[in-house]
């Protein structure tokens, strides 16, 4: 069981976890052992998630999240397949805590007199810049 918030914790049937070889270099080892560990938890199904929670989810996870609605993360930081686990579980416990904070709304302000005039000011000044390039008079 993974503990989220208060409220949300994740049952170990909706994690399934993955041990996979690591790339890059290692020697011997990496071509025997499988450390790297790749995490996937059932985001859409889940029963704990609320809507709201899974649609902020899903814009955080961005390419993390699959077709199906999966959430998907890959750790292959250390040598150890333990540590690889807990810091693949800590990632996606932060990913959803972070999806748990509703945004602030955002209030629209109108711009100040003061700028408006300052607006208006820079046009007219380029306008009147740019008709002085009309062709010359040959008089």
């Amino acid at each position: 069981m993974l503990k989220i918030t208060d409220q949300i914790t994740i049952e170990d049937w909706e994690l399934t976890e993955q041990f996979v070889r690591s790339s890059g270099p290692g020697g011997q080892n990496v071509n025997k052992v499988s450390t790297a560990v790749e995490l996937r938890f059932e985001a859409a199904r889940s029963p704990n998630l609320p809507d709201p929670v899974k649609s902020r989810l899903r814009r955080i996870a961005g390419r993390k999240w699959t077709k199906e609605g999966a959430v998907v993360i890959q750790v292959e930081e250390t040598r150890s397949q333990a540590r690889n686990r807990d810091i693949a579980r800590a990632r996606l416990a932060e990913m959803i805590r972070r999806a748990t904070e509703r945004p602030k709304r955002r209030i629209p302000t109108k711009p100040t007199k003061g700028s408006q005039r300052r607006r208006l000011q820079a046009k007219k000044e380029r306008g009147e810049v740019k008709a002085l390039r009309g062709k010359v008079d040959g008089d």
